[in-house]
């Protein structure tokens, strides 16, 4: 539930370091690629990305979204900072 969520985000702040660059397309194009494996309809997938910087790959992220659109999957994306996350 939210709670092991919430705790895990917890624990990764405690031995993570965040930087840059800020790559998204990487990691929705993995998430893509296992949704696409699932065709039967069994399973969904959830991406949360909780970012402390803005996207350094912007052009790459709105195109692996639109790939990633048909499939089952939503992507969330979260900042947290004091980044301007204003859209382009």
């Amino acid at each position: 539930g939210i709670e092991g969520v919430l705790e895990s985000y917890l624990q990764s702040l405690r031995t993570v370091q965040l930087y840059g660059p800020t790559n998204f397309a990487p990691v929705i194009n993995q998430v893509a690629g296992a949704a696409a494996q699932v065709t039967d309809g069994s399973q969904y997938h959830v991406l949360l990305i909780i970012t402390d910087g803005v996207i350094s790959d912007m052009l790459q992220t709105k195109e692996a979204i639109v790939t990633a659109s048909a499939l089952p999957m939503s992507i969330i994306i979260v900042g947290v900072g004091p980044a301007e996350f204003e859209g382009k």
